[in-house]
């Protein structure tokens, strides 16, 4: 994450005058991998602000809509009653609760001397550290973190009783409390698994929850790890109030959390209303919010009935601190200038059927939003079709990407300078996405669900997969040879090196896993990050990861894996099989298949990974090297056995359990001692019985393991074979 107080990221540029501003960001690989080894992947944040003249906010107009912009400022904080509700079951052992206590530690401090706060650990039992919320003093902070140090994990979930204990904390300070106090009351609820003690039917603990808040307390609920029931924590906070995150197992939970609270923790208004005429607007966008928080804003938009209107009267009304405040103005509607924005194109005027209208985009873009939550909130089947049938019938008018619709993408057009633009909207709020459970290399049988796998282009032998297990395939002599890699965890391995010729490099990110019980291993290492570069005929970066897949030529394009696609560009297709695969074809002469394999539940030694085969290799050259090129365009042979006697060995006969006979192969004037294994190696569509390299293949491969090790994703360098180089 870039520090934004030290200014913007490299290759900012920024071009702004009073009225417009436009922000170009577009690192190149170089400027990426100075500020991270893997390049900035991430979500782009853009923190700005505009200056306010009217209390009562900026409202634009135009062709007959409109927008309201309210975000006042300066005004004291409202007094918060919070309730922090940490999830302390069995499940959150080790660094999740750990990194949880330390966000924890950091919010207590941040709470001001006019805030009450209180503390529950759940898990099978409910644990209240104080029946009432108390006052925030250096010593109850003090004592709540030593209540959180001692929090230990055990036993299962039991979410409503947990939020019912909470709503009941807060209910009864606000029945004793000073009427004349207006106050906001929240919940911080923190958890990472599925309702498993007490009440656990969703619709159940949502209405219990409804009905204990009755709308007075707003739930905040954060997510973590895989396993979560995000779809009720999603609910809760819709349904009352609130906001939810989802924060990935990997990644940082202890900043996130922080970083969370730092949107709610300063309430600055509750119960604003903000009233229009009916007379002169319609089908305006929520009106309501029970609370505004510093550094946020509302925005709502709307339709107006008269398009020559002059004046737009707006009220607002809301409670700060122990005040009710009530703002009312005439807004003047005037005809739109005609102006230049910051990069010289003319601005669309004001009158006129045809003109592109920001507004309008801007007001079918929340009604979109409003129609998907209420879908998501809504259990009648009757009214959840018709809402999906009024976002689905928005979303196709505005182009805006949904759980409802889809993209599709043409391939190469007359100008194939770049990718067709699509314009999208997230959609985190849709229906879950099936996740395909593949059993790959090395994985233990288990109740994973397989996924017939029908691949566009049929994968050939030579590959790499699972632990990871590499296998090369010598179609001329019939001979198949395997070979174990055992790498670290965080190593970036140069599968494929053509750079200087075909102007491909192919190179793999390990993950690291503890070893399964009873095994002869420390740890597994698969593969987590495929990344493909491609420098003929123009430059394109290609990234595969198990959840998406980043193609960065001309235009930047992330495609989900979960979703089927086809896309193509400057001579180079993508195409993804939803869970399944992604192939990469280049130039029509080389292609790579990219198997996804996911697990609905994994055990700890498995972890979601990819394998990589070779489909076609005519376009690579001879002088082609890495761990799978240096074999593509040599043939092996079987010399003698153990014994020394020449036998033909290329198919054994059927052998029992173990390994079969030794022989030794012969391939780039190398002599490996091999032996005969039946290794259950998928790739597929076929079991792969082959000639297996012992050592790490020390005697198979040129050079040693150090040799194959890149410096970053998309390093080409080329230390082995008939060349060397070094670019990005």
């Amino acid at each position: 994450m870039w520090n934004y107080d030290s200014g913007p990221p490299p290759s900012t540029v920024i071009n702004q005058n009073e009225t417009f501003a436009h922000i170009l960001f577009k690192p190149s690989v170089v400027q990426q991998a100075k500020i991270a080894q893997n390049g900035i992947l991430g979500d782009f944040i853009i923190r700005y602000d505009v200056n306010r003249e009217q209390s009562i906010g900026d409202i634009q107009v135009l062709n007959g809509y409109f927008v309201h912009y309210f975000a006042p400022k300066d005004l004291p904080p409202l007094p918060k009653n919070v309730v922090f509700v940490l999830d302390s079951s069995a499940s959150m052992v080790g660094t999740k609760l750990r990194q949880t206590k330390d966000a924890l530690f950091t919010i207590l401090h941040d709470l001001r001397p006019q805030d009450r706060f209180s503390i529950i650990g759940f898990s099978n039992r409910i644990k209240v550290w104080k029946d009432h919320l108390i006052s925030v003093t250096p010593d109850s902070v003090r004592d709540g973190k030593v209540y959180i140090h001692h929090m230990s994990p055990t036993g299962g979930t039991d979410i409503n009783e947990a939020l019912q204990t909470a709503i009941r904390l807060l209910n009864k300070y606000m029945a004793h409390s000073d009427s004349g106090d207006r106050s906001v009351s929240l919940i911080v609820f923190l958890t990472d698994g599925k309702p498993t003690v007490g009440e656990t039917h969703t619709l159940k603990i949502l209405n219990n929850t409804r009905e204990a808040a009755r709308g007075q307390v707003c739930i905040f609920t954060i997510g973590i790890g895989n396993d979560v029931d995000f779809r009720l924590l999603e609910k809760l906070s819709l349904e009352n109030c609130g906001l939810t995150r989802r924060v990935h197992e990997e990644e940082d939970a202890g900043s996130q959390l922080i970083g969370f609270y730092d949107e709610i923790r300063t309430p600055l208004l509750s119960d604003i209303r903000v009233d229009y005429p009916p007379s002169s607007v319609v089908q305006a966008t929520k009106t309501l919010f029970p609370n505004y928080f510093n550094g946020s804003e509302i925005i709502i938009a709307g339709k107006l009935v008269d398009r020559k209107l002059d004046h737009l009267h707006v009220e607002v009304t809301a409670s700060n601190s122990k005040k009710f405040i009530i703002l009312k103005t005439d807004v003047p509607v005037g005809p739109q200038k005609v102006g230049k924005d910051v990069l010289g194109s003319p601005r669309p005027e004001g009158d006129g059927e045809g003109d592109a209208n920001h507004i309008e985009r801007l007001w079918s873009y929340l009604t979109t939003k409003e129609l998907l939550s209420s879908w998501l909130q809504s259990d009648d089947g009757l009214e959840k079709e018709q809402l999906r049938q009024q976002a689905q019938a928005l979303a196709m008018s505005y182009r805006f990407l949904t759980p409802f619709t889809s993209m599709k993408l043409r391939g190469p057009s007359p100008r194939t300078d770049g990718l067709e633009e699509a314009h999208g909207m997230s959609a985190a709020m849709g229906p879950e996405p099936v996740v395909q459970s593949v059993r790959g290399a090395g994985t233990q049988p288990g109740p994973s669900l397989e996924k017939p796998y029908q691949p566009r282009i049929k994968i050939s032998k030579t590959s790499v997969d699972g632990d990871p297990h590499f296998v090369v395939d010598f179609p001329l002599s019939g001979l198949t040879v395997c070979f174990n890699i055992d790498g670290e965890p965080g190593d970036i391995l140069r599968l494929v090196s053509d750079h200087m010729h075909s102007g491909v490099t192919v190179n793999g990110e390990l993950i690291g896993a503890p070893a399964p019980p009873n095994g002869h291993k420390k740890q597994r290492t698969y593969f987590r990050t495929i990344t493909i570069l491609v420098n003929k005929p123009e430059r394109s970066y290609l990234e595969v990861t198990p959840s998406r897949v980043i193609l960065d030529g001309g235009d930047r394009l992330v495609l989900p894996c979960n979703q089927s696609v086809v896309v193509g560009s400057r001579g180079l297709e993508v195409s993804v099989s939803a869970n399944a695969n992604v192939t990469v074809t280049i130039q029509g002469s080389i292609a790579f298949v990219i198997l996804i394999h996911l697990y609905k539940k994994p055990a700890p030694f498995q972890r979601h990974h990819l394998g990589f085969y070779i489909a076609k290799s005519e376009g690579l050259s001879s002088n082609c090297h890495g761990l799978l090129g240096q074999f593509l365009n040599q043939d092996a042979r079987l010399t003698e056995d153990a014994a020394g006697s020449s036998q033909n060995l290329t198919h054994p006969p059927l052998l029992q359990a173990g390994e079969g006979p030794e022989a030794v192969l012969t391939v780039k004037g190398h002599r490996v001692p091999v032996v005969w294994k039946q290794r259950k190696i998928y790739n597929g569509e076929e079991q792969i019985d082959c000639w297996f390299a012992r050592n790490n293949a020390a005697k198979l491969i040129d050079g040693e393991y150090k040799d194959y090790l890149a410096s970053h994703p998309f390093d080409t360098e080329m230390t082995l074979g008939r060349g060397t180089s070094r670019e990005l």
